[in-house]
């Protein structure tokens, strides 16, 4: 794991990125926001009230020294943020809902983000999933070409590192949306150092059987080819097939990958949820994430049963996302 994040550091080191943490006083968030300050490798920016925000971190015996901390009820450029997020809605909101709307920390947070103050924000260890991602859809929005945003794992285990999607975000993905997927999923792998091998899986092998379901995942892969034909990527496979050399060369044996993939499209949420968790908990792996893809900008959404570790890692990953 510490390889993982190594190579994360090295990425943003001397870089300057800041995050921000809408939840300025979690008790974790403070904790995680400590120990970057200390590193120095991200400038953590809080938002709530700064006597309050110092107050809790003081009672933790923390020190946020490093950190900015910015107060929806107290910004000096609410009038510029209020202007860019009436234009950014396009007639969805007044002035007046606005200024409503952004005394909210997810939006405020999100909202820094979008104006270039902040590089990407984490959110979500009191709030849920919802209150993280709807701001960010409707502020930051998808990159050009992705309809949808999608949630991927990092998987790791000693020194293997695979790519699990979505275990997240989307129930029943279509061709488009699984072609979408797979592609923002190869650049997630590139940022970890994961030369991307795609295989979009099944629980059929190269029309073992036919059906609606592994007809969507052939198509998705057809229509991957086509926006990226430089992208290594099968399919549609079984589990085995993409993995296991020996049985790759009896299912599939003109395949490129050759049981050799290590970014894993799965058909549906209930698929990548399962699949995920076995592996977790069977496997032993980490799973790292769920890491949003497919944003202009990141935005990373927390467990809410996460703890201050957790908090740390997904700032590095952040920060490293914004990366260019």
């Amino acid at each position: 794991m510490s390889n993982l994040f190594d190579t994360l550091k090295a990425k943003i080191d001397g870089k300057d990125k800041k995050v921000v943490f809408p939840e300025g006083l979690d008790e974790r968030i403070l904790t995680a926001v400590s120990q970057l300050g200390a590193e120095g490798m991200v400038t953590p920016v809080l938002v709530g009230n700064e006597d309050k925000v110092k107050q809790k971190a003081s009672e933790l015996g923390v020190d946020i020294s490093a950190s900015e901390i910015l107060d929806p009820d107290n910004y000096e450029a609410m009038d510029e943020m209020v202007a860019s997020f009436v234009e950014r809605r396009k007639g969805k909101a007044t002035e007046e809902k606005a200024r409503e709307i952004l005394k909210d920390e997810n939006y405020f947070g999100t909202m820094l983000v979008y104006m270039g103050k902040a590089d990407g924000l984490v959110s979500g260890a009191a709030h849920s999933t919802a209150d993280t991602v709807r701001p960010a859809l409707q502020i930051i929005k998808t990159k050009p070409g992705i309809k949808k945003t999608s949630g991927v794992f990092i998987m790791v285990r000693d020194e293997e590192k695979y790519v699990f999607a979505d275990c997240a975000i989307n129930i029943n993905p279509d061709s488009q949306d699984l072609a979408e997927i797979a592609l923002a999923s190869a650049e997630t792998a590139q940022l970890f150092d994961i030369d991307p091998k795609v295989a979009m899986l099944s629980f059929s092998t190269r029309g073992s059987a036919q059906s609606p379901e592994t007809e969507k995942v052939t198509e998705a892969l057809k229509l991957a080819k086509e926006q990226n034909s430089d992208l290594l990527i099968d399919g549609e496979f079984q589990f085995d097939a993409a993995f296991v050399p020996s049985v790759a060369e009896k299912k599939a044996p003109d395949s490129p990958l050759k049981g050799e993939a290590n970014t894993f499209i799965f058909p549906s949420l209930e698929a990548g949820n399962i699949g995920y968790k076995i592996a977790q908990r069977l496997g032993n792996f980490d799973a790292v994430g769920p890491i949003l893809q497919g944003l202009n900008q990141p935005v990373n959404d927390l467990s809410r049963g996460c703890n201050s570790d957790d908090v740390y890692k997904l700032a590095l990953i952040t920060a490293a996302q914004s990366v260019e």
